[in-house]
């Protein structure tokens, strides 16, 4: 269907990508200054007679009144590249997009899509060449949904004409979209998600080889979170497009762009592939706190993990042990705010990742290889040097063995421990006993059993016959606040010789 608009309905809608004037966030752009009559090139055309990036943003700077939020900023974007712009509110990220599609006029610099300055297209020519999904979905008037989608077809229409390739647009933005079941519903009367993804419709539909998107996923479910940039890597992938999305979510960013930019302060901190770009010093100039940034299991993407401001445990603490629980007893020791040594541990493993991420001193040897003898005088030495040893069961006997002549042991173990019996526990830790914290998920030694009753027997006070300490809360994983309790129980009451 066409709408048939005239150019005032048009003007009100304020995001077609017509001729609404400059302060349309959907189009933009100043009023040609090619003169009356002049041909209007075409966006393809453009893009395929020159080997240059579809957007490309040189030296801009740009504000609002006398508050300057960009500060001579480039940045591009390649036909068939999907770049995610990350950063901390108010860095400028939204400011960005508005001058690349022209609803914001730069203070310096220049801005060309498509080989084309947007300085000089009209707001029709602009259109053509990128569409924006922006933040703010809400829609003046109730129109339809098909309605809403169809007006990205407005840079299309003639004067006098319409547009033959509108409908066609239309289904295929509706289907890609999810979006074809609401085609005839008020937009008024979706959720804020569904409005988000109609939205992306109307972008789809005005066919552009440039796309702006200003938080896509914000309102959406987690399911459509993942096909909405799924869709958008498809775009880029088949089509060729050029992609560039300001992304709250450092992961998801991570998992779907082929670059990121870190836009801090109004300048750009860093651009590159996710790996190089999300570091704990990146991150830590550009949103001001610690974090972890390790592989994620599933997908092999830089998984950020933002860490609480360090404690006072000021000790230094020697961890032993393997695996996903070492790895979190590690963060939660540098969150509580000790320097923390760590090994012996195999190559590769996470506990190791999660070390280099924090700064810890660690010794590693080859996976499914014994000790030689260098290795384990290091982790003597650095056993011998901290104020108390942590052991993450389950682990080795020769690991084991390392740490029981340490005076202040914390057994991070496993097994199932009731509610009640930590505060008993903690309470009626004596001189005689390492403190158990807990930390682990998962099961324990491998000659122990691991039913219920056995586990309950296993963590008793004085259960281990080897004297290796007492269960504190074998259930929850280990946090600052509990390896700095049980750090501080064992340097108050230390092992016993006996022990």
């Amino acid at each position: 269907m066409s709408l048939g608009l005239p150019s005032s309905v048009e003007s009100l809608l304020g995001d077609t990508g017509g001729d609404g004037g400059r302060d349309d966030e959907f189009a933009g752009g100043r009023e040609s200054e090619r003169g009356p009559g002049a041909t209007e090139p075409s966006a393809d055309s453009a893009a395929r007679a020159t080997d240059r990036p579809l957007i490309e943003v040189d030296g801009i700077s740009a504000g609002y009144g006398d508050v300057e939020v960009l500060d001579d900023v480039s940045l591009s974007v390649g036909a068939g590249e999907f770049v995610g712009l990350v950063g901390p509110n108010g860095a400028g990220k939204t400011t960005l997009l508005k001058a690349i599609n022209g609803v914001l006029d730069p203070d310096a610099g220049s801005v060309r899509v498509a080989d084309e300055r947007v300085a000089g297209l009209s707001a029709r020519e602009a259109s053509r060449r990128v569409a924006t999904v922006p933040q703010d979905t809400t829609v003046a008037f109730e129109f339809t949904v098909e309605d809403v989608v169809e007006m990205g077809r407005t840079p299309y229409h003639g004067r006098f004409s319409g547009d033959p390739d509108a409908e066609s647009a239309v289904e295929r933005a509706l289907d890609r979209t999810e979006t074809a079941r609401f085609r005839d519903r008020s937009i008024a009367s979706l959720s804020g998600g569904e409005r988000q993804r109609v939205v992306l419709a109307r972008a789809l539909a005005q066919e552009t080889p440039a796309l702006v998107l200003d938080e896509p996923t914000a309102s959406l479910d987690v399911n459509h979170q993942v096909q909405t940039l799924e869709l958008v890597r498809d775009l880029v992938d088949t089509e060729g497009k050029a992609a560039l999305a300001a992304i709250h979510d450092l992961d998801v960013a991570a998992r779907f762009c082929d670059r990121l930019a870190v836009l801090a302060d109004g300048d750009l901190l860093a651009v590159g592939p996710p790996p190089e770009v999300l570091t704990a010093e990146h991150l830590g100039t550009a949103f001001d706190t610690e974090a972890a940034v390790l592989p994620n299991p599933v997908t092999g993407t830089p998984a950020v993990t933002p860490l609480s401001e360090s404690g006072d445990l000021d000790r230094t603490v020697h961890v032993v042990g393997t695996g996903a629980a070492t790895a979190r007893t590690i963060a939660a020791l540098a969150e509580a705010g000790a320097a923390v040594t760590v090994g012996p541990a195999p190559d590769g493993d996470v506990a190791v990742a999660t070390a280099g991420e924090l700064a810890a001193e660690t010794v590693t040897a080859p996976a499914f290889a014994s000790l030689d003898a260098g290795v384990e005088a290091r982790a003597r030495d650095l056993l011998s040097a901290a104020d108390a040893a942590v052991v993450v069961e389950p682990v080795a006997p020769a690991l084991r063995a390392l740490a029981r002549d340490h005076p202040a042991v914390v057994r991070v173990s496993t097994g199932d421990v009731r509610p009640a019996d930590v505060a008993d526990a903690t309470a009626a830790t004596d001189t005689n006993d390492a403190v158990d914290t807990t930390g682990a998920t998962g099961v324990g030694d491998a000659s122990d059993p691991t039913d219920s009753r056995q586990s309950d027997a296993r963590n008793s006070p004085k259960a281990d016959s080897d004297g290796f300490g007492r269960p504190v809360d074998a259930a929850a994983a280990a946090t600052p606040d509990t390896v700095t309790a049980g750090i501080r129980a064992a340097l108050d009451g230390p092992v016993g010789a006996d022990d």
